[in-house]
């Protein structure tokens, strides 16, 4: 993703919003270059943002979907099991300081929450969103080993065992789903390369 700020002023024209764009994009900058974060970086962000942009026309809602993906890993603490509310409280705020709709504000706080990954999403825009969260398990082997090593230092605070055990049982999870992509052209570009990925990442981790 070229010029991330460009972007972001970009969207915030559209929405209409009200405020200081400038300010905001500068306080999320300063949340993605916190030094905890290995993966989820601004690096993370731009990816999403190039993937949506291909998928952006099958958006029911663009902009909310757009605007989720810029915050919905604003909040990040490994320690923590609400990571995800966190930046969708902090998402919605937002909305509400610039006098965008309720209703906008709730459609982003529900596509934020749903990068817990805890069920397989129904709704277009979710599924849109949680699609494109989840292409970095389709990339090729070295960008994921990469990933794989990044999530590994975000918790480097968890012994091994903990963490093997965590790990194994989120990948598994995908696995387990008939698809892990919701959308036609995620699984026609990432489900078989995903698929591979986490298998040998599971081999890795059970050796």
């Amino acid at each position: 993703m070229q010029n991330l700020e460009q972007h972001w002023m970009a969207l915030w024209q559209r929405l209409g919003a009200q405020g200081n764009a400038k300010v905001i994009y500068n306080a999320l900058i300063a949340r993605y270059s916190e030094p905890h974060r290995a993966y989820h970086t601004l690096a993370h962000i731009g990816h999403c943002l190039d993937e949506f942009e291909q998928v952006r026309h099958l958006a029911t809602n663009p902009d909310a979907v757009e605007l989720a993906l810029w915050y919905h890993d604003a909040i990040y603490d490994t320690k923590t099991k609400d990571s995800e509310e966190r930046s969708a409280a902090l998402a919605v705020e937002v909305t509400r300081n610039a006098s965008l709709p309720d209703d906008f504000g709730q459609s982003v706080l529900n596509l934020i929450t749903a990068t817990k990954h805890t069920s397989v999403p129904t709704d277009p825009d979710v599924q849109l969103l949680v699609d494109v969260d989840l292409s970095i398990l389709g990339q090729s082997e070295g960008k994921f080993d990469e990933y794989e090593r990044q999530v590994r230092k975000e918790y480097e605070w968890v012994a091994e065992d903990a963490f093997v055990a965590g790990r194994s049982a989120i990948l598994k999870s995908f696995l387990d789903r008939s698809t892990i992509y919701s959308t036609q052209f995620f699984r026609n570009k990432y489900e078989a390369q995903a698929r591979a990925n986490i298998a040998r990442s599971l081999a890795r981790l059970r050796a």
